[in-house]
Order: structure tokens, then C-alpha cells, then sequence
């Protein structure tokens, strides 16, 4: 069984396009690849495309985006660019398999773990020049080699629509330069230096989520807002290593877009938190948050909706044969309403329905299979030290 070839034969049929003198296959594979890709998975949440997400923690990150595919190329030389992989995670999760609280309201989240930017007064004062090296008085050096556990400040980030906009499946930026493709609206900042200029002007640095290429721990510095240079140009104009924050030492460099005037203060603001073992996730805006940030690597797990790849590779897509004739329905109807053959829409319309039905019907089974938890089912342990609820025996 030829998969993609029999969605591909089905949608022949109902559009009435035997051959590729009217629409190609590539062209079908694109209309089949749109249904399954975008439609399926926000139509239906289907029990097959319900699988676990897992990653290792980095020790003084608290920040993951959910991973993206790589651009694929359909046949024909169609690109289909970088999505994410899962439309969304759900409970439970668990960090080295103890299970923890998981959140998708930032409100409640950070009613718990507040995010406050703690103010370090007077880190340095200026000297009539632009350029100065900072040692943030709340960290040190960190030990040679470097082993867990760490303390630090926490990073600048990235979302994955700024990972996009990069045009590379780099997560977060590995640069020698500042990347100014990344929209001001995508970068979430989490160190700032201000200072006043001799004019009386505001003066801000901040880092942007993105990391030196030859050093995961040095965050590149920019000009928070649309115009996120330091500077009117690159940060190459001075050198990366000039705008840099390395996150565990505290050692700033800095060259300011202008002059700092002599005994002017320069202030730092920076999220300090103990590191540790994580307790508690939250999810939004496709970003991961880790309370506490974690100390060293740690396993978490998540189960998730999978966003299904494209349809190249027909081993891949052998799984879900049963609903070959559904894809292939679904992308004959957005053929039919692209052409405006209104009249063939509506005559296939409920078979579309029933096939649809009939999909989802097999994952109603899988779903209603296990029986609901009460109190006098062998449910989650409360750490009552027994076998069900009520700790000790069964009842």
C-alpha cells in the first residue's frame, strides 16, 4: 500500500482529474499537505497525534520555546517553512519523574514565583567615554570547570517567531553579531543598564536573547525597542565582545551609544534566582517557564498534541492509512472551493462529515477506554505512603 499515492488517486476521483494535464500531483500533494498540516490538527485532537515531549534542562535557563520542523521541500521545490511540532502540552508533567504543577496563566504562575527586577544601584560611573567593563557585585567568577550547582542571573529570550524570523532552527541565536532580523516585539530582555547622558537623556542596554556563537554564557547587549542596535549600526561596529553580559560571572562590556558625562551613575537591573530543582511549569506564549530556574540538567516531561510533518516520506505516514480516504477528502475540498465548483462542495460535503466522524470515533475509544477517577479509585498518590488514596492497603 502506496499511502500518498492512494490519498492522491481518491482526490482524482472526486475532483474529476484523472492525469496531470489539469492539476498536478505536486500541486495535489501541496493541497494535501495544507489539509493535514493546518486543518487536521485544529479541527480534531486525535489520540494518535497524543505523544510526550521531553528535553534536558540547562542549568541557569528557565526559558525553552517549543521546537520547531526544519523548512521541508515538497516535491515540485514548494517550501514549507519552520512550525512548531506539538499544538500544544497538557498535564501531567514531571521533572526527573516527580510530578509537578504545571500552568498555562501567567497571573497564577507569577503570583507564586514573582518575577521582580531587582535594581542594583551605582555599578559603575561614568567617565566621559562610551566604553566600560562591569563586574555585577552579585556574582562571581564561576569555578574551572564549570559544575552544578550554578548561581546567575537570567537570560534575555527569544520566542520562536523571532527563531523564524532568523531564517535558521537555532534555538536561541548562536551569533557573532547581533541579528537586527529579529523583531523588537519577540525579544523579552531580562538584564537592562541605564544611565543618563550629558543632555539629560535616558540611556538603556539591554541583552536580546541572543548568545555569542563560541559561548553559550555571554548574552549579546542591544538598545531595547524598534531600533534594537547599539548604536545607529551593528554591534559589529565595536565588536561583539564589547556588548556582551556573561550571565554566570556578572562581567559586563559595554559601549554605550553615546558618552557617559563624568560621575554619572550607571545602574544595572537583573532577575536574580536562586537556582535549584524545578517544582513548577508554566506555558504560554509557546515558551516553557521553569520555576525554580533549574541548578543543572534535569528531565522534563510533558505529554503533548502533535503537529503532523508533511507527507514526503510515505514509511512516515503509514500509521494513519485508516484515514486516507479523510486527507484525501479534506484536500479535495479545499480544491473545489479554491476552483468555485460550489455545486461538487456541497454533494461531497457529508461524505467529508461522515468520514471525519468516523475518524474521530477512534480516538472517542482510546479516550473513553479508561475510567474516571474518584476517591475510591486507585488514583494519584498523595504522598500518603499507601497504594491508593487513603494511604496504606486497599480498601
Amino acid at each position: 500500500m502506496n499511502f500518498l499515492s492512494d490519498i492522491l488517486t481518491y482526490i482524482r476521483r472526486i475532483i474529476k482529474s484523472p492525469s496531470n494535464s489539469s492539476i498536478t500531483d505536486n500541486l495535489l500533494i501541496d493541497y494535501v499537505n495544507r489539509f493535514w498540516i493546518s486543518d487536521v490538527s485544529a479541527e480534531m485532537q486525535l489520540f494518535d497525534l497524543k505523544t510526550k515531549y521531553q528535553f534536558q534542562t540547562v542549568p541557569g535557563v528557565d526559558q525553552y520555546n517549543m521546537p520547531m520542523y526544519n523548512p521541508q521541500t515538497e516535491p515540485g521545490g514548494q517550501t514549507i517553512g519552520m512550525y512548531p511540532m506539538y499544538q500544544g502540552f497538557l498535564e501531567p508533567v514531571y521533572v526527573n519523574g516527580v510530578r509537578v504543577s504545571f500552568q498555562t496563566q501567567k497571573n497564577s504562575f507569577f503570583n507564586i514565583y514573582p518575577p521582580v527586577l531587582q535594581l542594583m544601584q551605582v555599578v559603575a560611573t561614568g567617565n566621559g567615554g562610551s566604553s566600560y567593563t562591569i563586574q555585577l557585585p552579585i556574582l562571581s567568577a564561576p569555578p574551572v570547570p564549570l559544575n552544578p550547582p550554578v548561581n546567575c542571573i537570567l537570560r534575555g529570550h527569544v520566542d520562536i517567531t523571532g527563531i523564524i524570523s532568523t531564517g535558521q532552527n537555532v534555538d536561541p541565536p548562536r551569533v557573532t553579531d547581533l541579528n537586527t532580523n529579529i523583531p523588537a516585539a519577540n525579544t523579552f530582555p531580562a538584564f537592562y543598564l541605564t544611565t543618563i547622558d550629558a543632555n539629560g537623556n535616558s540611556v538603556v542596554v539591554a541583552d536580546s536573547g541572543q548568545f555569542y556563537t563560541t559561548n553559550a554564557n555571554l548574552g549579546l547587549l542591544m538598545i531595547p525597542g524598534n531600533n534594537n542596535t547599539i548604536g545607529n549600526t551593528s554591534l559589529g561596529t565595536y565588536g561583539p565582545l564589547n556588548n556582551t553580559v556573561n550571565y554566570l560571572s556578572g562581567v559586563v562590556n559595554v559601549t554605550f551609544p553615546v558618552n557617559i558625562p563624568p560621575g554619572a551613575q550607571i545602574n544595572a537591573q537583573a532577575y536574580y534566582f536562586q537556582t535549584g530543582l524545578p517544582r513548577a511549569v508554566c506555558f504560554y506564549n509557546n515558551i516553557l517557564y521553569i520555576r525554580s530556574p533549574p541548578d543543572q540538567q534535569y528531565l522534563v516531561e510533558l505529554d503533548a498534541y502533535l503537529s503532523p510533518a508533511a507527507f514526503f516520506n510515505d514509511p512516515i505516514s503509514m500509521p494513519f492509512g485508516y484515514m486516507a480516504e479523510y486527507i484525501a477528502r479534506g484536500a479535495a475540498r479545499k480544491i473545489l472551493l479554491d476552483t468555485g465548483d460550489i455545486e461538487q462542495f456541497q454533494f461531497y460535503e457529508p461524505e467529508f462529515k461522515r468520514q471525519q466522524e468516523l475518524v474521530w470515533k477512534r480516538s472517542q475509544r482510546q479516550f473513553t477506554s479508561t475510567r474516571t477517577e474518584t476517591i475510591y479509585s486507585q488514583g494519584m498518590n498523595y504522598g500518603q505512603g499507601g497504594f491508593n488514596n487513603f494511604g496504606g492497603g486497599g480498601i
